[in-house]
């Protein structure tokens, strides 16, 4: 992926901004009503809140349909990874304004956490051709995983409902779900050609550099070649799964140890299950087996900040 930076001409100087007021910690309240003060008001921008029952893929499609030359994802990876769907393959801009919990894909592209910068960012309008993920058509900018970690992010909404959104109870929900649920899968994996045969509580494929190096993973050399990244985790029962989950927030994992590796352009998992729960950025639903996952090159015009990191 080149990490060449351009400015190109838009659809037209409109901007449409999509706002998910739900997402991020409650301490981010007065940082984000700064940013819609400043949004408000500013000629050609017309702002769209989400609600709970928004189809966000359709009506960022729409908005590109309408002609709007940037569209703007204000909220966490879940909402920005909802937009991008909808402007997937198009030369329309896409701006990103941070308010999630994590915020991997905007800190990926070096985007600044304080809305308000992120914003003076988009009005800047220095682009790049950003590669993204899919399985089963679904797109998704960090990670797509199936098994364990889809039942981590059941356990957090509970968590998050109770003690609010923060990383300190996203880190808790993990630790909660490791240790309370387990089940081992029959995977069947083809990568680029080759068949595996392997069982394990969690697959876990990752399509952007950023997350591995936050948590001192290998692979991101692949990433930037062009290849996704699949982690397996270990088979061996509850405890085996939470001390692996607990090694990986605390940085201390080891390759063939604590978990299996494989990289590849093409990933066809198959459980062996008519569908299940499959987790994406933060999200999750249904799916229909087998599992294809594949890499989107240059597929999103992303604004980023003029002098940002290499990213692919």
């Amino acid at each position: 992926m080149s990490s060449h930076i351009e400015t190109l001409p838009p659809q037209s100087d409109d901007i449409l901004v999509i706002v998910n007021a739900g997402s991020g910690k409650k301490s981010g309240a007065e940082k984000h009503v700064a940013m819609m003060d400043r949004i408000e008001g500013h000629k050609g921008v017309t702002i769209k809140r989400m609600s709970p029952n928004m189809d966000i893929t359709e009506f960022a499609a729409r908005g590109v349909a309408d002609g709007f030359g940037t569209i703007v994802a204000a909220g966490g990876d879940g909402t920005i990874s909802g937009v991008c769907a909808g402007l997937s393959g198009t030369d329309v801009k896409l701006g990103v304004v941070p308010l999630g919990t994590f915020n991997f894909f905007a800190r990926s592209l070096g985007i600044p956490q304080d809305p308000c910068e992120a914003w003076d960012i988009i009005l800047a309008g220095h682009c790049r051709r950003v590669s993204i993920g899919e399985i089963n058509g679904k797109r998704f900018l960090n990670n797509a995983s199936i098994g364990a970690y889809a039942t981590v992010l059941q356990v957090r909404e509970n968590i998050y409902e109770r003690w609010g959104r923060s990383r300190l109870t996203a880190y808790w929900s993990v630790i909660k779900a490791m240790s309370t649920r387990y089940r081992s899968l029959r995977l069947r994996i083809t990568v680029d050609g080759t068949v595996h045969e392997i069982r394990s509580p969690m697959a876990f494929v990752a399509v952007r550099p950023y997350q591995l190096e936050e948590y001192g993973l290998p692979g991101v050399q692949s990433i930037r070649e062009g290849e996704m990244v699949l982690y397996l985790a270990p088979t061996g029962g509850r405890l085996n799964l939470l001390l692996t989950a607990l090694k990986v927030l605390n940085r201390k994992v080891q390759q063939d140890k604590d978990y299996t590796m494989l990289t590849g352009s093409e990933i066809i998992i198959e459980t062996f299950r008519r569908k299940r729960l499959v987790a994406w950025d933060g999200e999750r639903s249904q799916m229909s087996d087998p599992f294809h996952f594949k890499m989107l090159k240059d597929d999103l015009n992303v604004i980023v900040p003029a002098r940002a990191m290499p990213v692919p």
